[in-house]
C-alpha cells in the first residue's frame, strides 16, 4: 500500500507539472502572437512624434518581451527598463477590459503597473532591474554577466533616440565606447559578488543569477539554460 501510495502522489505531481508547462506554454503562445490596437500606437506617436511605423512596432515588439519575463518571473517584481515602453504600456491599461482579458489570458492574474526604473547609480541595479536584466538575457541567449549585446527592452531608449529615456551600454567606462561616460554599465547589472558598484551579497548576487529562482523550470527560458 505504501509503494502504490508513492506511486500515486508521484503521477498527481508529475500531472499537475505538466499541466503547468502545458497552461504557460499557451500563455507565451498568447504574447509573442498578440496584437495591439492601432489607437496605443498612435497614443505613443503623440508622446513621440520622431518615430516611425517600424520604430512602434520595435517599441510593442519590447513590450510583448516585458509581459513574457513577467510571465517567466511569476510573481516576482520585475522593473520596466524601458520609458517608450513603458509608456505603451500605460496607454494599453487605458483599455481597461481589453488589458484585464489580456492579462487572464497571459499571466493567469492581472499584473499591476510597474513604473519604469533604471539602476540607482551607473554600476549599481535594484533586485527588480536586475530580474529584468537576467530574464530578458535569457530569452535573447546573451549571457548576463559577460553580455555581447543588449536585449532589446534595454536597447530600445537608446536606439530611437528616447529624450526622457534610459541609456545602457555594455560598459559605460569603456573609453572607446561613444557612451562612455553616461548611461548605465549593463555588464555590471549581472555581475556576481565583488564587481565594482554592485548591489546585493555575495550569496544574493549568486543565487540570482545561477540559478533558477524566477522559473518555472519548464522551458529553461529564464534560467539562461
Amino acid at each position: 500500500m505504501l509503494v502504490e501510495g508513492i506511486v500515486y502522489l508521484f503521477f498527481i505531481v508529475l500531472f499537475a507539472y505538466l499541466y503547468g508547462c502545458y497552461r504557460q506554454s499557451k500563455q507565451l503562445s498568447y504574447i509573442e502572437q498578440y496584437s495591439f490596437r492601432s489607437a496605443i500606437s498612435r497614443k505613443v506617436k503623440q508622446k513621440y512624434p520622431h518615430l516611425s511605423d517600424e520604430q512602434l512596432s520595435l517599441v510593442f515588439d519590447g513590450l510583448r518581451d516585458y509581459f513574457y519575463i513577467c510571465n517567466q518571473a511569476k510573481r516576482r517584481m520585475v522593473a520596466m527598463p524601458s520609458q517608450v515602453v513603458d509608456v505603451a504600456w500605460h496607454e494599453f491599461i487605458l483599455f481597461t477590459r481589453l488589458y484585464e482579458e489580456f492579462c487572464k489570458k497571459s499571466q493567469g492574474r492581472f499584473l499591476h503597473h510597474t513604473p519604469t526604473e533604471a539602476m540607482n547609480s551607473p554600476t549599481g541595479a535594484q533586485q527588480g532591474i536586475k530580474r529584468a536584466w537576467r530574464l530578458s538575457c535569457a530569452k535573447a541567449n546573451i549571457n548576463p554577466k559577460t553580455p555581447t549585446g543588449l536585449p532589446l527592452l534595454f536597447a530600445l531608449d537608446a536606439m530611437l533616440n528616447i529624450q526622457d529615456g534610459f541609456t545602457y551600454t555594455r560598459n559605460c567606462k569603456d573609453k572607446n565606447s561613444p557612451l562612455y561616460g553616461d548611461g548605465y554599465c549593463a555588464g555590471h547589472i549581472g555581475c556576481a559578488a565583488g564587481c565594482g558598484g554592485s548591489s546585493g551579497s555575495a550569496s544574493d548576487s549568486g543565487g540570482f543569477f545561477g540559478g533558477s529562482s524566477d522559473s518555472s523550470g519548464c522551458g529553461g527560458g529564464c534560467g539562461g539554460d
